[in-house]
């Protein structure tokens, strides 16, 4: 952290702390409980089909901002254009970008953009990743018990998260900070 903020003020841009991740979606999906009135069972589609799509996104916890792309696959080429992407959305500022340390995270093919710090949590911590916690409210605001008929219906449900999630900067700052986070700012 101190080195992104030297290379922040050292660039006179403000240092914005983001945390990212990316999801699986597609259209195998897991029966959830939902609620029913007394005495009648609740129908729940459920489908098996080993079809899926990644969701990039990246948050900041302490005003709520955020990033997401939709990308094929979760490999170093994907990850790079998602690299792209949140670099020019924020390029007026200097991002310290918080992964955890999946091989398309650190490869050496990487091109890091100038704006960008990356730094890796500790191995086996998903918990400590506050971008876990808005994989949790997509899965549950948008695909709990949702059995999708294609993969562009999968896409188009995708984007209805994103927008919802980053129209919402109040309902994920609660959910993204973290006191470790405050402290260390």
């Amino acid at each position: 952290m101190r080195r992104a903020r030297r290379v922040a003020a050292a660039k006179g841009r403000p240092l914005r702390i983001m945390f990212a991740d990316e999801a699986r979606f597609g259209r195998m999906n897991r029966p959830r409980p939902c609620w029913a009135p007394a005495g009648v069972r609740p129908e729940v589609a459920s489908q098996l089909i080993r079809e899926y799509i990644y969701l990039y996104g990246a948050v900041s916890p302490t005003d709520g901002a955020c990033a997401f792309l939709i990308l094929p696959a979760s490999d170093t080429e994907c990850f790079q254009i998602f690299l792209d992407i949140l670099a020019k959305k924020f390029s007026r500022t200097h991002i310290l970008l918080v992964l955890d340390g999946a091989g398309n995270h650190n490869s050496g093919e990487l091109v890091i953009p100038a704006n960008v710090t990356l730094a890796f949590l500790p191995p086996y911590s998903p918990e400590l990743n506050p971008q876990e916690h808005i994989w949790d409210e997509i899965r549950e605001k948008i695909f709990k018990n949702y059995a999708a008929k294609s993969m562009d219906e999968v896409c188009d449900k995708l984007v209805e998260a994103a927008l919802y999630i980053e129209q919402n900067p109040k309902m994920v700052k609660s959910i993204t900070s973290f006191p470790y986070i405050l402290k260390s700012l």
